[in-house]
């Protein structure tokens, strides 16, 4: 006789992304008031915090602010001296890094009833992120991102990972922060790379599903790249909000097949694998997407005109389009085998989001590696206009 017993229940996930500027001022209260609203009078919570190096070397008064905010907090009390490591995606291929939070949760008693507090970039927050969600099944990570690219898109979702075998995220956890902190103030001492690196991710996301959005871009791409801290807070807050509206009303732990929010990453992972990650996350994006638009124009969905203004913009604010490694054989078969790799991280058939109009998505299951090549050599040539017409002026 087969017996069955049949269980199920639901959970809902519910956080905030706040925008602000200097979250660790003396007055301002949002940080502050967030721990009070759910302190617990029965014992006092700890924080532990895990920063980029690069923000604190760049923030020197980060250290004093950081006591001079807790000495006065009721029932939240600092862990320790904030663990700083080296950020990038450095963290993410080095397994001490994840050994060294991991022991300071233990060494500092670190409970569920606790915080990981992460600040610095999109890499210091899948690391600190993967940690806390390992740590005991599971402890309460805030994140404070500090990069553009980490403001709107990587540090307001779901996902938190390490590198592993060579292959980026290949472990990792759909575990919601508590909440995100986005302080515009930490984008004033990005390098000119970080700062357009994370455009990329608001081209991506405007292309699939805003067209409203990637007119607004276009109107903003000579302000953009001379860092307008007005155009780029807009840039960041309506980008985050698609992100959010997509996991809040898509597939928010990815089950099924389909990944809009993976537009021009296929070739984008794997390029960051073959240039060592010299190549930052969102600039290798911006060649995907570049590898991506041309592709579907390749197959009928755009024109030329279209596919080039696409292109022209990500150029103009400053992204690369192309990379000397596909200029060889080897590194074209190679970015291929990204298809393969994306596939097995994903799980299912392959599912590789391209471009059916600007403003809207599609899914295809096969992609033809010919058109991919030719791809490839449509930007080359593009790129070496571009360099001609630099070598005349």
């Amino acid at each position: 006789m087969e017996r069955v017993l049949k269980q199920g229940f639901n959970i809902d996930y519910s956080y905030n992304i706040y925008f602000t500027e200097g979250i660790f001022a003396p007055q301002n209260n949002l940080l502050r008031d967030f721990f009070y609203q759910r302190r617990n009078p029965d014992f006092k919570q700890k924080v532990l915090f895990v920063v980029d190096r690069g923000v604190w070397e760049n923030h020197p008064a980060l250290a004093g602010q950081l006591k001079d905010y807790f000495q006065d907090l009721e029932d939240v009390v600092l862990a320790g001296e904030p663990l700083i490591l080296a950020g990038g995606e450095v963290c993410k291929n080095n397994p001490e890094a994840l050994e060294s939070i991991v022991q300071a949760i233990d060494e500092y008693g670190v409970d569920r009833h606790s915080y990981v507090v992460a600040i610095g970039g999109g890499a210091i927050l899948d690391l600190a992120g993967y940690a806390s969600a390992i740590s005991h099944r599971g402890i309460r990570h805030i994140r404070i991102p500090t990069t553009v690219l980490s403001q709107n898109d990587s540090g307001v979702g779901v996902k938190n990972s390490v590198n592993y075998k060579g292959k980026k995220n290949f472990l990792g956890t759909f575990t919601p922060p508590v909440a995100v902190f986005n302080d515009y103030s930490f984008l004033s001492t990005l390098d000119n790379r970080s700062w357009l690196a994370g455009i990329s991710e608001a081209i991506k996301v405007a292309l699939i599903k805003d067209l409203d959005f990637y007119n607004w871009i276009q109107a903003q791409a000579d302000d953009l790249p001379r860092r307008d801290s007005q155009s780029m807070s807009e840039l960041i807050y309506r980008c985050a909000d698609l992100h959010l509206e997509h996991i809040r009303n898509g597939d928010p732990f990815e089950l099924g097949s389909s990944r809009p929010l993976d537009f021009g990453h296929w070739s984008a992972h794997k390029l960051e694998q073959l240039s060592n990650f010299e190549v930052l996350h969102g600039e290798a994006v911006a060649i995907g997407i570049a590898i991506d638009v041309v592709y579907s124009y390749l197959i009928g969905n755009l024109s030329e005109h279209e596919a080039l203004s696409v292109v022209h913009l990500i150029h103009h604010l400053g992204l690369p389009v192309y990379h000397p490694i596909l200029s060889k054989p080897e590194g074209k078969q190679q970015l291929i085998k990204g298809l393969t790799e994306f596939q097995e991280h994903l799980g299912g058939r392959l599912t590789v989001v391209l471009l059916e109009q600007i403003g809207k998505d599609k899914d295809y299951h096969q992609i033809d590696t010919e058109y991919v090549l030719q791809a490839i050599d449509f930007l080359s040539e593009f790129q070496q206009a571009y360099n001609q017409l630099d070598e005349v002026s």
